[in-house]
């Protein structure tokens, strides 16, 4: 699983979305770009990616790219 979540995280970084803005060490907002280690935002993504994967299957919808918590 932890391969499948890593190379899940590599995809998610290289492809055009929130995931490589957090990520990006080129755009004014990413973790790398304020010095952290690259490692270290990876597992911070494949975690995001865990916690996504556990909420579409704990509701049992599809996943849903705007949704916002009525927490929030």
């Amino acid at each position: 699983m932890k391969s499948l979540f890593h190379l899940g995280a590599m995809a998610a970084i290289r492809a055009r979305g929130e995931l490589q803005d957090y990520y990006q060490p080129v755009r004014r907002c990413g973790k790398v770009k304020e010095g952290k280690n690259k490692m270290l935002v990876l597992n911070a993504v494949r975690n995001k990616l865990i916690h996504r994967v556990y909420a579409v299957v704990a509701r049992g919808e599809k996943y849903d790219k705007s949704y916002v918590s009525p927490l929030a």
